[in-house]
């Protein structure tokens, strides 16, 4: 087995292990951190000219956020929930266009957009505590 599918092995298991038993808040919680990690490996890939690993990052990223957008209650969330889903839209579009020009500072907004929601959750799961 070679460095890389050790290292991929390792970071499937890790993801699982801390997905068995976590509480939906965590879950959620997982998926933002996920989310802007992707967003920063894209962004590294880009300086790197690695195109396919570009690729990768950004559709693991898409798929992350439709995850987040497809956990949102619109019945019951409301004007949150609602404006929640509108973003995730926005960020969307936004990470089809840093793809297709390959721009790094679309990919910062896309983190910038996001990471307040996430430190918003994050906090809110203190006071769960």
């Amino acid at each position: 087995m070679n460095a890389r599918a050790a290292l991929n092995s390792y970071n499937d298991v890790h993801i699982k292990a801390g997905a068995q038993g976590a509480s939906s808040h965590r879950l959620v919680t997982m998926l933002f951190e996920g989310f802007l990690e992707r967003v920063a490996q894209a962004k590294g890939a880009i300086q790197q000219q690695n195109i396919e690993l570009r690729g990768t990052k950004i559709n693991d990223a898409s798929s992350i956020l439709m995850g987040l957008k497809d956990s949102l209650d619109l019945e019951r969330g409301g004007e949150v929930a609602q404006n929640l889903d509108a973003l995730y839209d926005y960020v969307q579009r936004i990470l089809l266009q840093a793809h297709m020009k390959t721009d790094e500072d679309l990919l910062d907004e896309c983190g910038r957009l996001i990471a307040p929601v996430a430190s918003a959750w994050r906090e809110m799961g203190t006071q769960l505590d």
